[in-house]
């Protein structure tokens, strides 16, 4: 039976020069009828465990997060995913400064003819076609929102905490705030930022939501 990750891995070839026919089918089949357009995997790491604390199954609500590998390939992307390809809605969450590959993204996607192909796709209205902004990036924004004691605790909590004294110990570091020496250590691993996205959005109080998270998930 196909699913929404056959579907995601289909549009990621498509969007690097592979036929679309199996992303159609497989759009058609599910059905999709949204999609959420993230920079890194951290980002889809974060977005699914937060929908899944609120009791949401993304997927069963024929929603497809993916991870394009950079904000700069959000045109290519929403030109085969919206109304000029496969007539999904179309949203996202990027950092402040990707912003204006996401404006000019969507922008141009919603500004181009429907599919023919597609006739009866339901059409994305403008103001639907909303991305959601982190004030710096997305890791800053669950550190923020935990507070650094917090993420101190969770970074132990999985055994990481030598490691983090080992970071902070390092002469780069000296003279940063608590909260952006966090931030840099997620990245320092690779697989570190995926792991801990999932990790903080989880440990996340209900009222602490990060006011682009909550929007982005409030608009699916």
């Amino acid at each position: 039976m196909a699913d929404m990750g056959a579907f995601r891995e289909a549009v990621v070839a498509w969007a690097a020069g592979a036929p679309g026919g199996r992303a159609r089918e497989l759009a058609a089949r599910l059905p999709v009828r949204a999609a959420v357009l993230l920079e890194g995997p951290s980002d889809v790491a974060a977005v699914g465990a937060l929908a899944a604390s609120r009791g949401r199954n993304l997927a069963a609500e024929g929603v497809c997060v993916l991870s394009m590998g950079g904000a700069m390939s959000v045109g290519r992307f929403a030109r085969l995913l919206g109304p000029s390809g496969l007539g999904l809605r179309l949203t996202g969450l990027c950092d402040e400064a990707e912003r204006g590959y996401y404006a000019r993204g969507l922008e141009r996607a919603n500004a181009e003819e429907p599919n023919a192909a597609r006739p009866h796709a339901a059409q994305p209205n403008p103001t639907q076609q909303r991305f959601f902004v982190c004030a710096v990036d997305l890791e800053d924004e669950l550190i923020r929102a935990l507070g650094v004691t917090r993420v101190e605790e969770l970074v132990r909590a999985q055994g990481d905490l030598r490691a983090l004294q080992t970071f902070l110990r390092q002469p780069a570091q000296r003279g940063r705030a608590s909260q952006q020496q966090l931030r840099r250590f997620l990245s320092t691993k690779k697989g570190r930022k995926i792991h801990y996205g999932r990790v903080l959005a989880e440990a996340l109080d209900p009222d602490r939501i990060p006011a682009p998270l909550d929007g982005l998930l409030t608009s699916l």
